[in-house]
């Protein structure tokens, strides 16, 4: 069973840089899936993005999470809805 719970909210300011990182690494991934290994340098260049974008939104939820003190679950994550800068936290009671 899903349990989707609304823990907090953001400033629009904090939801425009999520906002961003997002936007950015679902573009990396779009890039990846068609840039083959065959041009190194910018393969090197897209690896070495994701990993920098990937921590940069990792720490972001970190950051925001200890500064809000949002509930968490072990089997759980957290969503923002980038239109209410409300964030929820889904998890999977099995």
């Amino acid at each position: 069973m899903e349990i989707r719970k609304v823990v907090g909210k953001v400033t629009p300011e904090e939801r425009n840089e999520i906002q961003c990182l997002f936007e950015r690494r679902n573009g990396l991934n779009e890039l990846a899936k068609i840039l083959t290994a065959d041009n190194s340098e910018l393969y090197e260049k897209l690896v070495k993005d994701m990993g920098e974008t990937g921590r940069k939104f990792q720490q972001w939820w970190d950051e925001k999470a200890k500064q809000y003190g949002w509930e968490s679950h072990p089997k759980g994550n957290w969503e923002i809805n980038f239109q209410t800068c409300e964030i929820t936290l889904i998890a999977n009671e099995a």
